[in-house]
């Protein structure tokens, strides 16, 4: 890989940190905004709780997503970046371009969605 290509997927996911981190702060702020005021009604508390359940499972996703996208820049540093941390493999460079997250090749990737792995 370049030292061009390295530059371009850093930055992606330097990109991709920040809006993780951005949506985490929005939604820890919307936790906030919407504590439960006595003047709601049920339907209101109930459209709230509601709201931040739905968000919270997002955070999660987020939080599982910045740790990965955390991951890769570390690999990034050294010199396994693009290799699946499985079977050694050098990843395609679509893949990564696609997700520079991926922390498995496509093979690997798909027994890990299996459950095989």
């Amino acid at each position: 890989m370049t030292k061009k290509q390295q530059d371009a997927l850093r930055k992606k996911l330097q990109d991709k940190r920040r809006a993780l981190v951005a949506a985490y702060v929005t939604n820890k702020n919307y936790g906030r905004d919407t504590e439960d005021g006595d003047t709601q009604d049920i339907a209101d508390k109930a459209s709230n709780a509601y709201t931040k359940e739905f968000l919270y499972s997002l955070s999660n996703t987020d939080r599982n997503v910045l740790q990965l996208v955390d991951d890769a820049l570390e690999r990034l540093k050294g010199e396994h970046f693009g290799v699946c941390v499985e079977c050694g493999e050098k990843m395609l460079p679509k893949r990564l371009e696609a997700v520079p997250w991926a922390r498995h090749c496509l093979s690997c990737q798909e027994r890990e969605e299996k459950g095989l792995l």
